[in-house]
């Protein structure tokens, strides 16, 4: 025994060293597909993210976990700075060819467009593009930088749907955005180049939203007019925007008079100014829901007759607060939107459609969330709808989600959204009036002045017949006084 345990130990050691070996060994294995395995997990997840702006990861993992863990206005800044960066996820799908729209006899290859307030200063144009949007509006924009208003300023309202924001312009100004834009142009040219709008996209289109500085005159069009000078040439709309509830006085803007002058003093401005491109950008006016029918008409009537303003969005963000609204933040000051917008929304496009001649268009927005809701719009008049909110609460897939919705909606019904909004737009618009001489009647000053005409020929007739002696002039004279005194009677 003792013989065999002195045999034993030249081997001791050798063999600890074997199985040290064999041990690190085995876990540089298990590292080594650990790290593969989450490499390939992880590759899986961002191909997933990337390049599938559906998936369901946006809605139900990241959106979410970015809401719960992040207050609200650094969620949204987060969100601008990762579609910024050209690392966001896309839609990588081909719209369906009913979700097709038309805009001022443009083509847009659908009719889900980004409202104002998102991307405010055009830090993530193209990436906002690449989630399927066919619109896209930065803004709003303001001459001079300002910072908005004091933070808090942004409240989500979850079980409402809805959002509470009163951000108050901040802007980083015409300067600076200007500069974002003019990077974005090619440094080389292309033969189509001069055919593709201000997007940069085939059948998309860019807007800048103009805002007010707070230390201008509220009630002088000069902010709006050197907003249109200074992007006319790099967008394909500009939107006037005098109804943000949270730059006091603003709103006042919406009044007819101070309306009408500072619609045609913007229309002015993009006329007078000098484009690379060969058309000049549209003029577009975006209103508030709390507006009153007396108002509306006030506005309708402003819009045609500054000669140039190309359509109307309806509408902003509201300050009303339906009794619906559960969760504890209802209360805090500033524009709600949202769900609980919808039907504000909607009563008040309605009625401007009613106002305006089908050759103004009208983009819908406010509470829109679904397909139905987008449906909804166009049978009431809309071209066009805007998404803001619940593109916040869906995430990257939001979109893409509604235009399906939307598509699916159309292949039941066996129809297109040109020939919804078509039949709506024909049905619902202002009519045009018949001139007074198409009338079967003619009152009041026009039958004085038609009987004046009348008098008039009579008059120069008997001075023909009595200068070529005519022997019947009296008795013609009577016939025709007869005649002419015979509609003043019926």
């Amino acid at each position: 025994m003792a013989s065999l345990r002195f045999a034993s130990k030249p081997f001791s050691p050798f063999l600890s060293r074997s199985i040290s070996t064999y041990a690190q060994a085995q876990s540089s294995r298990v590292k080594t597909a650990t790290y593969a395995t989450v490499l390939a997990v992880s590759t899986g997840l961002f191909a997933v993210y990337y390049f599938d702006s559906r998936s369901a990861l946006h809605r139900y993992f990241l959106t979410p976990a970015i809401r719960y863990g992040l207050d609200a206005e650094t969620g949204h800044r987060l969100a601008v700075r990762v579609l910024g960066s050209g690392l966001g996820p896309r839609d990588n799908v081909s719209d369906d060819e009913r979700l097709k729209a038309e805009l001022w006899g443009a083509e847009l290859s659908n009719p889900v467009g980004l409202a104002a307030g998102f991307d405010k200063d055009g830090e993530a144009i193209d990436g906002l593009f690449d989630l399927g949007f066919s619109w896209v509006e930065i803004g709003s924009v303001t001459p001079k930088p300002q910072p908005g208003n004091p933070r808090p300023r942004v409240f989500r309202l979850p079980e409402d749907s809805a959002l509470i924001n009163r951000y108050g312009f901040p802007s980083q100004g015409h300067a600076l955005v200007l500069a974002r834009l003019r990077a974005r142009i090619p440094n080389f040219s292309s033969p189509d180049a001069e055919n593709l709008p201000a997007s940069l996209h085939s059948s998309k289109l860019l807007a800048v939203n103009l805002g007010k500085n707070k230390t201008s005159a509220m009630d002088a069009p000069d902010d709006y007019v050197a907003g249109v000078r200074t992007f006319a040439p790099y967008a394909d709309v500009v939107v006037v925007n005098v109804s943000s509830p949270n730059t006091p006085g603003l709103r006042s803007l919406q009044k007819r008079e101070l309306l009408e002058n500072l619609l045609k003093s913007v229309v002015q401005a993009r006329d007078e100014t000098a484009s690379t491109r060969s058309t000049k950008p549209r003029l577009v006016l975006k209103i508030a829901p709390d507006l009153s029918t007396a108002e509306i008409q006030d506005i309708a009537d402003a819009v045609m007759s500054s000669g140039g303003i190309d359509g109307v969005i309806v509408s902003n963000t509201t300050v009303q607060r339906p009794a619906s609204l559960v969760n504890p933040n209802r209360g805090e000051a500033g524009g709600l939107s949202g769900t609980p917008l919808k039907s504000a929304s909607l009563s008040t496009l309605r009625t401007l459609r009613a106002l305006l001649p089908s050759s103004v268009p009208l983009i819908g927005c406010g509470g829109i969330s679904s397909g139905a809701d987008a449906l909804a719009f166009a049978r009431a008049g809309a071209s066009f709808v805007q998404i803001y909110t619940s593109f916040g609460y869906d995430g990257a897939g939001a979109p893409r989600r509604i235009k399906d919705e939307i598509a699916q909606q159309l292949e039941k019904e066996g129809t297109t959204w040109v020939e919804v909004v078509r039949k709506a737009v024909a049905d619902l618009s202002l009519k045009d009036v018949p001139a007074p001489e198409e009338s079967e009647k003619v009152t009041g000053v026009g039958l004085l002045i038609k009987q004046a005409e009348e008098l008039k020929g009579l008059l120069d007739s008997l001075g023909e017949r009595m200068a070529a002696g005519a022997d019947s002039v009296e008795v013609d004279l009577a016939e025709r006084a007869v005649a002419a005194s015979t509609p003043a009677i019926m």
